[in-house]
């Protein structure tokens, strides 16, 4: 009988291969599939086109293990249906994406990023450089999970309060106060710092519109880390011509990369980084973590034991 597939779509050092084999005495490793092979896989980690043509068809497959936090490319409804679990990234990259929040904050409040366009043309321009003090200012996070969480306890220490928003408003360590989502708008005009840090569904789509953009501090700063989709990109442009809030940071866009004669790129209230939020040293470490710690519960139970996500919700 031929053994079951843990097919890895990415590479990973032969350590962890070894670690996976240890793990999974009755399957096999495998990177590459031949064409019969496809049906069966039994474990994915990652997806592919070959697995999701699969699904359609016969297939073995009951565990996919994705390797980004978010999972709104994945086909949940076909996973629902067929019983197929899935788990997620959530975690691997808090302190990267922490990091890049706190340096964009930075770069704007003391006035690094006019200067480095003043370096390339070599204007000193001391008396035109916008400053502000980052500590004491108000941030609020949409989104308090793992990123959310990591993200208050460095920032913390600079000396910001921060607020989150969650499903239902629910207590999360490290925030002053958490509000329910639905109470967004409400509270955002209280606000200096707006970060999204949300996943891709349905309750989340375009979330971050005009009710939230003309509700700002003229004086606010909106980041987005999350899924680009959950902002509607004509009404962000809109609110940046208008002066709605002062200044936004997005890593993340509805189309990727971003069009070229996309208006955004020209605005000079905006900071476009090109989806590198989330770049993690000793990314594969990390992730395995995760996955190897899945991987023994499934091998003894056919359960998950890390970051499971629950698919009628998206994460």
């Amino acid at each position: 009988m031929t053994k079951p597939i843990i097919f890895l779509q990415r590479t990973f050092r032969d350590e962890f291969i070894d670690n996976i084999q240890a793990i999974a005495l009755d399957y096999q490793v495998k990177t590459e599939l031949t064409d019969e092979e496809v049906s069966s896989v039994e474990v994915s980690v990652g997806w592919s086109k070959e697995l999701a043509e699969s699904l359609r068809s016969s297939s073995q497959l009951k565990w996919v293990q994705s390797i980004s936090a978010g999972v709104d490319y994945l086909p949940l409804k076909d996973f629902s249906n067929q019983n197929i679990l899935l788990s997620n990234g959530s975690g691997i990259h808090a302190l990267s994406i922490s990091e890049h929040i706190i340096g964009v904050l930075l770069g704007y409040y003391r006035g690094l990023n006019q200067s480095v366009k003043n370096q390339e043309k070599k204007i000193w321009g001391q008396e035109s450089i916008h400053y502000d003090q980052l500590s004491g200012k108000n941030l609020l996070v949409v989104g308090t999970g793992h990123i959310g969480q990591q993200l208050s306890k460095s920032i913390r220490s600079l000396g910001v309060n921060v607020y989150g928003i969650n499903t239902t408003g629910h207590p999360a360590n490290g925030f002053v106060e958490t509000y329910s989502i639905k109470n967004l708008a409400k509270i955002v005009h209280e606000m200096d710092i707006v970060v999204g840090i949300l996943p891709g569904t349905h309750e989340t789509y375009h979330i971050f519109n005009n009710d939230i953009f003309e509700n700002m501090k003229k004086t606010a700063v909106f980041i987005n880390v999350g899924r680009g989709d959950t902002v509607h990109t004509k009404e962000l442009t809109q609110a940046l011509e208008n002066k709605d809030f002062a200044f936004a940071a997005l890593d993340v866009f509805e189309e990727e990369p971003l069009p070229t004669d996309n208006p955004l790129w020209k605005m000079e209230n905006v900071l476009i980084t090109p989806h590198i939020s989330g770049m993690t040293v000793d990314f594969q470490r990390k992730f395995m973590d995760i996955f190897l710690a899945n991987l023994k519960s499934y091998v003894a139970s056919k359960e998950l034991s890390v970051n499971q996500v629950e698919l009628d919700r998206g994460y």
